[in-house]
């Protein structure tokens, strides 16, 4: 190849990416901004609620916001800190300590890679909607109890779980600093109503500045954030990161933080593809742009990060439409550190506890809970149960539990509603003798066929032990897996011992290819395979009427005649 045409191309593409890029770089710019005037506190604020030092916060929001929009798979993702992460690793941080989280957020990182290389970011898809809705609300309770210590102005030393980091607030409450709940207010107070006033910006960086002020000009003795140094993320080295025993000392932790990562990065994604016309999400870059950011964090004093659903919704709603606007947000809030950092310090930890209450409750999905209590209180206990498990244990086994319940209702749902006994009057014309109608049962299956059915042919069998020809319709199977095979012929050896015959019609080619392979079909008999349900009755008896004209094939069972 030419030299002169090689470098061409390259010099095309690369002008063809700036192009793409700084498209839209006018509403990036304003997306990127906004969102990181909304970040800015609330990096302080889950850095806080994490147990580790707000500045490792504001560093994460930095390199995650940028590593994760360079490489990530969504077009407007914000990355950073966020209150459902800071649920788990409160509890990793009381026990192991910060460079163990560091250790830990590398390994979670990696998973996250691992997942996105085998294509598997599509999976959270199929996460049911009442498991979902179960843990989100756990973690909004937990962060609510959770920032009371800071609320009431105490200063208790962090648990590793949420119920006796509650319990040991409620025992010492005759400690309590009024001003700090004076503050609390007040940022709670504006806010809840300064989207009144204006959108332009945020109520709660209003409330945070308020509340600093306030706290500053009256030298109120209330807990502060500390000093944070006015400088930018540096690489840093991470002790012991080569201990295999430690490794596994960590796993668990780790699965955990890869997995809630990974979980609400791309529930993110798929809320902000519902908000743009723009270039939607790809899961599994999705998974790796997080993935290496949680890889890359550590190095730089920073903590597990997600994509934010929040500052999400906010680039997008300000204009932000390329990965232009989450580099923007991550540059604006490094300017933020150079040049606002001791004015930081001075931050109450109330104001931040403000901030997260009101945070906490708008995350409860109310929605959800009179959705499903207006639709099956079967999904409600399972909604129920996740966010049970989310409280008194943790949020991977509430997550586990509850997909465990949910696919067990599934499978209940399908065993009832695959199955069905077909009325006599819908099957035999009138006029058909009494006996006829007695010896033969047909059953219709809609949907794939789920062991959970096997059992309801036992119990037909039990009941009406004159029944000598079975009929399953089989039009409305698409498709069989190896569990319903096996029921399948479980049900055809229970008939023969009953000296009852299965007969099948409207197989489809699926499932015949299915049945052919297992050799389950040849078991059965070909002969007893039918087109339709009619054809398989006029098998069994040539005596009538409509049978003799030899039309049985174009009709409907609701549409024979004597």
């Amino acid at each position: 190849m030419n030299p002169t045409t090689g470098l061409n191309s390259i010099s095309d593409a690369l002008r063809a990416w700036v192009g793409r890029t700084f498209a839209h770089w006018q509403g990036d710019l304003t997306g990127g901004l906004t969102a990181a005037v909304v970040a800015l506190p609330l990096a302080l604020a889950f850095a806080v609620a994490s147990g580790v030092d707000p500045k490792a916060g504001l560093y994460t929001a930095i390199v995650a916001g940028i590593v994760a929009a360079v490489f990530g798979g969504s077009p407007v993702q914000i990355t950073g800190p966020t209150g459902a992460m800071a649920v788990i690793l409160v509890g990793i941080v009381a026990k192991y300590g910060i460079e163990k989280v560091w250790i830990a957020g590398v390994m979670a990182g990696i998973i996250q890679v691992a997942l996105g290389v085998a294509n598997l970011g599509r999976l959270v898809k199929f996460i049911p909607y009442p498991v979902t809705a179960g843990f989100t609300n756990g973690i909004a309770v937990i962060i609510f109890g959770g920032q009371l210590n800071n609320f009431l102005g105490l200063q208790l030393p962090r648990s590793d779980h949420f119920l006796s980091g509650l319990w040991q607030t409620l025992t010492h409450l005759e400690l309590w600093n009024g001003a700090a709940i004076a503050l609390a207010v007040v940022v709670i107070v504006i806010k809840l109503f300064w989207a009144r006033v204006t959108t332009a910006i945020p109520g709660s960086l209003v409330g945070l500045v308020t509340a600093t002020a306030i706290a500053t000009f009256f030298h109120l003795h209330v807990p502060t954030i500390g000093s944070i140094p006015q400088a930018l993320p540096m690489p840093q080295s991470i002790p012991h990161w080569n201990d295999f025993g430690l490794i596994r000392e960590l796993i668990n932790p780790a699965v955990a933080l890869a997995a809630l990562g990974s979980i609400e990065s791309l529930l993110s994604a798929v809320v902000a593809d519902g908000m743009t016309v723009s270039e939607k999400h790809n899961s599994d870059r999705e998974l790796i742009g997080q993935g290496l950011a949680n890889i890359v964090v550590p190095f730089f004093g920073g903590i597990p990060a997600t994509g934010a659903i929040a500052r999400t919704a906010v680039n997008v709603r300000s204009g932000g439409k390329t990965r232009l606007s989450g580099v923007v947000h991550g540059v604006a809030l490094a300017i933020i550190v150079l040049t606002l950092a001791p004015l930081a310090a001075q931050v109450p930890l109330a104001a931040l506890a403000g901030i997260l209450m009101v945070t906490s409750v708008r995350m409860i999905e109310w929605d959800a809970i009179g959705l499903l209590l207006r639709a099956t209180y079967a999904d409600f206990s399972v909604m129920m149960l996740t966010w049970m498990v989310t409280l008194f244990f943790d949020l991977v086994l509430a997550v586990e539990v509850g997909l465990i319940a949910a696919g067990a209702l599934f499978i209940k749902r399908m065993s009832e509603l695959s199955l069905g006994k077909v009325p006599e009057t819908e099957v035999f014309p009138p006029g058909v003798p009494l006996e006829l109608t007695k010896q033969i049962a047909v059953y219709r299956v809609d949907g794939p066929v789920f062991f959970g059915a096997a059992e309801r042919f036992v119990t037909f069998l039990r009941d009406e032990p004159e029944v000598k020809y079975l009929i399953l319709r089989l039009r409305y199977v698409p498709n069989m897996d190896t569990t319903g095979l096996v029921a399948l012929e479980d049900i055809y050896q229970d008939l023969e011992r009953r000296h009852c015959r299965l007969l099948l019609s409207g197989l489809q080619p699926e499932v015949q290819t299915l049945l052919e392979r297992s050799g389950l079909l040849d078991k059965i008999g070909r002969e007893h395979c039918f087109e339709t349900t009619d054809a398989a009755i006029c098998a069994l008896n040539p005596a009538l009427a409509v049978c003799q004209r030899g039309d049985a094939a174009n009709l409907s069972s609701n549409e024979w005649v004597a």
